[in-house]
């Protein structure tokens, strides 16, 4: 159609996008053009406003690299990965999940590591810190030889390949749960950290007076067939940043107590006092078991 005025826009874009032969893709192109025009409305976008916006939208894809993910930082700071997470699990977000976000820093092919062993892989001084974790369904039941990829950050706050201190999948390991759902493992206890701030999200954080800090936490990724893939980030309910978290990934079923001791570890002779204990329940939901895209290599 020939337009006339900005009105004439959005129905000539609407008409266009309710051809799309796909169901699913064409209820989300009228919904993105109904929002996305609304918006340009509501704000009054300046021409320049949008120029801007095109040369961020550039910039955040030429900073995204093989150790570096800006969109899904940037998704994060935002809320969308949470908000997407939260509608999806849970019984579309009515109950309490373990499911979380995946970050910017999983990787494929992690090592394989028996129970009990260690994922420290180079000298990463620190609280030496022991976690025992189960696996179960929605009643409660163990699944049983589940692949679980684990990894979290240093004590100095970064993931190892952010850190050429650190050596190869320092910190990153994958366990196969018992026959009760269950698997173990020695670390190092990890703090919470700054996300990157020389970005275009570090930008944004400092227009809006915010910290960058995300809490102290371990991820996970539990793989077993028949269930949805579970993608979980379990927090230190004593972290400062618990309530502040720049990514909003903090749920009341994530919030976890890192046990501190202070004598001797009744078994391991080399581990530092104090240290530290975690234990914690993963539970997984019924669906189809499908790998994310990594964000990093």
């Amino acid at each position: 159609m020939v337009i006339s005025s900005y009105r004439d826009i959005t129905p000539a874009a609407l008409k266009v996008m309710e051809q799309t032969r796909d169901v699913r893709l064409r209820e989300i192109m009228v919904s993105l053009i109904r929002h996305l025009h609304g918006f340009i409305c509501d704000v009054r976008l300046t021409e320049a406003e949008f120029r801007d916006a095109t040369a961020i939208l550039n910039e955040m894809g030429k900073l995204t690299s093989d150790t570096h993910n800006e969109m899904v930082l940037m998704a994060g700071s935002l809320g969308a990965s949470s908000l997407v997470c939260l509608l999806n699990n849970g019984d579309h977000g009515n109950t309490e999940t373990s499911q979380s976000l995946l970050g910017p820093f999983w990787r494929l092919n992690s090592p394989r590591v028996a129970n009990g062993g260690s994922i420290v892989r180079s000298e990463t001084p620190g609280e030496s810190l022991f976690v025992n974790a189960r696996v179960v369904d929605g009643g409660g039941n163990p699944v049983a030889s589940a692949e679980v990829d684990v990894w979290h950050a240093s004590p100095v706050g970064l993931y190892e390949n952010q850190d050429p201190e650190q050596a190869e999948m320092n910190l990153r390991g994958k366990f196969i749960t018992d026959d009760d759902g269950r698997f173990w493992f020695r670390s190092v206890k990890m703090i919470g950290y700054p996300i990157p701030t020389d970005t275009v999200v570090g930008r944004l954080l400092r227009a809006q007076d915010r910290h960058p800090f995300r809490p102290a936490h371990l991820h996970a990724l539990i793989f077993k067939p028949g269930f949805k893939v579970l993608i979980s980030q379990v927090y230190d309910s004593s972290d400062p940043h618990i309530d502040t978290d720049v990514q909003f990934g903090v749920t009341r079923a994530l919030l976890v107590d890192f046990v501190r001791h202070d004598e001797p570890h009744p078994a391991e002779t080399d581990a530092t006092v104090p240290w530290h204990s975690l234990d914690y329940t993963y539970v997984m939901e019924p669906g189809e078991a499908v790998l994310p895209r990594p964000p990093i290599k």
